[in-house]
């Protein structure tokens, strides 16, 4: 079966199940008890989103500016040092560093977002970095040949040819930012977390999966907003995906 013939019966095949799942969801009266929670989840998702957005565009503000310094020649000594103290913040339970955010600032969206912040910012760093490293010297070259400066070098060749690379990285950044919002709520950061938790606390499965549901749907789309906007700002020469 060719490539298009199979992702077409792919994706019809999924369409059908989801229809399946939703049909029986509807006769078990699920669909009916996810919805009678609908209110809070509105509510709810409005404080998720904000918390991401806050978040991630924070990680965003600090980790490209961050790898692009690190990635030049004279921090070349210092830059894995610098990569192994950010990978701190993975190497630690988020809900550690979310503790830790609490201890230094108190309860509330601050230190939420503070914790949010420094647990999606390594790869954000990393794929920075790594992508200005991995532009061809001959690129780099022909530049400079040119009479190009550093920071017009650094403009107009590397960061075009590193994007695909650094939004990879912000993909993944903000794939764990919007998972482990929820558990924001247990410092008092609100979002999705307080149905999820509070579900599990009175042993309430549907409270549990409408803030669990929801987060999932979140994460998938998040992922493919940034994907699309990979595929429309990263130049067609560098982008496997138009190629």
């Amino acid at each position: 079966m060719k490539k298009p013939a199979f992702t077409r019966f792919a994706y019809g095949l999924a369409l059908v199940l989801m229809f399946a799942l939703g049909s029986l969801a509807e006769q078990a009266g699920i669909l009916e008890e996810l919805f009678s929670y609908r209110e809070d989840v509105v509510y709810l998702v409005g404080q998720h989103i904000e918390l991401v957005l806050i978040s991630g565009s924070l990680a965003i503000l600090i980790g490209v500016p961050l790898g692009t310094v690190l990635s030049r020649p004279r921090f070349a000594k210092m830059a894995e040092t610098a990569m192994q103290t950010l990978n701190i913040g993975t190497t630690i339970p988020t809900l550690a560093i979310l503790a830790l955010s609490m201890s230094l600032l108190g309860i509330g969206m601050l230190p939420a977002v503070f914790g949010l912040c420094i647990a999606s910012l390594l790869p954000i760093v990393r794929n920075t970095y790594t992508g200005l490293l991995e532009v061809p010297d001959h690129l780099k070259e022909a530049a400079s040949g040119i009479g190009m400066t550093p920071m017009q070098m650094l403009i107009r060749v590397e960061l075009p040819n590193a994007l695909f690379v650094i939004f990879a990285g912000i993909r993944t950044a903000l794939a764990i930012n919007v998972g482990t919002v929820p558990l924001a709520f247990l410092i008092g950061g609100g979002g999705l977390g307080e149905l999820i938790f509070t579900g599990i606390d009175l042993d309430e499965p549907f409270m549990m999966l409408a803030g669990a549901i929801p987060t999932a749907i979140l994460a998938i789309l998040v992922d493919i907003a940034i994907a699309i906007l990979a595929f429309m700002i990263v130049p067609k020469g560098v982008n496997p995906l138009r190629a």
